[in-house]
């Protein structure tokens, strides 16, 4: 049981410590904003120096494609349009379980706009078992698809589905697909995974998926976005440093490794976040200038849908809409998913609507998960296989006092 009255004792000291640090980071920002009028040769040595810096600067950079200052209204809607979505939840292996198996749940959200009004939402359960479905293997190497690994297989399947829906989609009409959250596939940038995962995931699974809606986009007026509400990203903060930066290339280590963090030059813009900095600088409806991602990982291997991005100035917050090279270098796609984008997010109080109800037709509740575990363990008996589970679940299941 949470002591609350403890933690209330402890509240007012952390109420102190963040007046004194809101002070310090509005000067911070306020030193970032002044940043970002520079005039065409400053932005042209600050794309030159982000090069330069990629692989010595500790901060994750980010390339500036238009100036800093950009802000960009949204082009009138399409009379006529659809939205597709996909989110995902799960219900993990239960490793207490002698029986390995795993549920994805793939939310799907078809909204048609115009003349024709139509929405199609449908949950899509997809049960995996046995040692094809619940291991990536190569040779003698194999890895065990669960947790943190079973999040980024959710996320090929949440790929894989958004590409099916637009094969189906009216040829000629608009339309935007959407998922929620990054199109970066972080987790698979650390060493965590061994290559043969990465070549399982990326390559042959989101990079192929990814691939199948460019050629749709190719035929079709479709775009192609990921969606961040709140993100607390600080590429473009970081790559603000740059222009403090007293040095022709960001190698912090050699030049100001003896220094403590606060003294440091770039210093006076810690902790200042992308949100913030856009926040005064748009009107609501309104895009930031695009950048692209300089992680690593897009670098190596992302090829042909390396990962753009702007931040959307909504009435309440900052969101941040990822999209790949090509809808970032297609000014008509580019308009059209910042249009769209917003639409929807004023359709859905804040947030993408389409979005909002893929996760309703995912969400995976407590009692569902219940549900599931006595549905197997039924068929196992049914069936005459095993169930036997650990002494620890058995445990959990068991009240004492």
């Amino acid at each position: 049981m949470l002591n609350l009255n403890y933690v209330a004792a402890q509240m007012q000291n952390i109420v102190e410590r963040l007046k004194v640090g809101g002070h310090d980071k509005g000067a911070r920002l306020e030193k970032a904003r002044s940043l970002l009028a520079l005039n065409e040769p400053e932005f042209t040595n600050l794309k030159d120096k982000v090069a330069q810096s990629l692989n010595t600067s500790p901060f994750l950079l980010t390339g500036p494609v238009e100036p800093l200052y950009t802000h960009v209204p949204p082009i009138a809607i399409p009379e006529d349009f659809s939205i597709i979505a996909t989110d995902g939840s799960q219900i993990d292996v239960d490793r207490h379980q002698s029986t390995r198996c795993y549920l994805i749940n793939i939310g799907q959200v078809r909204l048609d706009y115009g003349q024709k009004t139509e929405a199609q939402l449908e949950s899509l359960p997809l049960l995996y078992a046995g040692d094809n479905d619940t291991v990536i293997s190569s040779g003698h190497q194999v890895q065990m698809v669960e947790g943190p690994l079973l999040n980024l297989k959710r996320s090929v399947d949440e790929c894989r589905h958004l590409k099916e829906m637009a094969t189906e989609l009216p040829p000629g009409q608009p339309a935007l697909a959407v998922i929620d959250g990054s199109l970066i596939m972080w987790q698979l940038s650390s060493k965590e995974f061994p290559d043969f995962v990465v070549t399982e995931l990326l390559d042959n699974g989101f990079m192929k998926y990814l691939d199948e809606m460019q050629a749709l986009a190719q035929k079709q007026p479709l775009s192609l976005a990921s969606y961040i509400s709140f993100p607390r990203s600080v590429n473009v903060a970081n790559t603000l440093r740059l222009l403090i930066c007293p040095n022709d290339t960001a190698d912090c280590s050699r030049h100001c490794g003896y220094k403590p963090v606060g003294q440091r030059p770039c210093d006076v813009l810690s902790g200042v976040q992308d949100q913030e900095l856009f926040f005064e600088l748009l009107g609501t409806g309104e895009r930031s200038a695009l950048f692209i991602s300089q992680a690593k990982i897009v670098r190596e291997k992302y090829a042909g849908h390396a990962v753009h991005f702007f931040y959307l100035k909504l009435e309440d917050e900052i969101a941040r809409v990822e999209i790949p090279q090509w809808i970032a270098r297609d000014k008509h796609k580019l308009d059209l998913t910042h249009a769209l984008i917003f639409d929807q997010c004023q359709r859905g109080n804040g947030y993408p609507v389409a979005l909002s109800e893929a996760h309703e037709q995912a969400v995976v509740s407590a009692s569902d998960r219940e549900n599931f575990q006595q549905l197997l363990a039924t068929w196992l008996a049914d069936e005459h296989i095993s169930s036997a589970s650990s002494a620890k679940s058995s445990r959990k299941k068991t009240k004492w006092l």
